[in-house]
């Protein structure tokens, strides 16, 4: 809540160590959505201006994938289990995915409309554990046995470091003049699915 307040004071501390330890900083990553407008346009924001200025590389992460990570950083889970990163989108929408344990992709972000019958598909089979701030709102319309909820999952930029050093080591650079991240505004233009 305080990210524009705070932002630059961090930047400040992280960039003084670094000339401490005789380091140059190699690449800026940065949360690529979904999420609010404002959070991520300043944090974008800012990574653009030090990329441009440093003449170095950008890396965007998925902020569904990080909190999958952190979910699976808390505890051990069947190699079966499906995993359901969701960020409130508005009434019952949500921005969600699904992953595997190995945060591989099952299915694509999408905007859903969430009721009864959400990932019936998928809870048939597998359990789903279901996370982020869009899950409380699953939790009182999803019933079913394979459905897990954990609470107070959020993003941790701690999370992004594993998902930032293999981007950089392919060499998975976003066009920093033309990035632009998931807002959750788009959800109003995107027609949502009801699953």
């Amino acid at each position: 809540m305080n990210h524009a307040a705070l932002l630059s004071v961090f930047i400040s501390q992280a960039m003084e160590v670094l000339k401490q330890k005789n380091k140059k900083l190699d690449a800026v990553a940065v949360s690529s959505g979904p999420g609010s407008y404002t959070g991520l346009r300043i944090g974008v924001s800012t990574a653009k201006g030090l990329c441009y200025g440093l003449d170095i590389p950008m890396i965007s992460v998925s902020t569904l994938e990080v909190i999958t990570k952190q979910v699976l950083n808390s505890s051990n889970f069947d190699s079966e289990t499906l995993f359901c990163p969701m960020i409130d989108a508005r009434r019952m929408e949500v921005y969600a995915a699904i992953y595997n344990t190995n945060i591989e992709l099952i299915r694509e972000i999408s905007p859903d409309i969430i009721d009864e019958n959400s990932y019936q598909d998928y809870l048939q089979n597998k359990q789903i554990v279901f996370f982020g701030n869009g899950s409380e709102k699953c939790k009182i319309a999803i019933n079913h046995a394979n459905a897990v909820f954990i609470e107070d999952i959020n993003p941790m930029a701690e999370n992004m470091i594993s998902f930032g050093l293999n981007a950089f080591l392919e060499k998975d650079f976003v066009d920093v003049a033309y990035f632009e991240p998931f807002y959750l505004k788009e959800f109003q233009t995107t027609t949502p699915k009801k699953l």
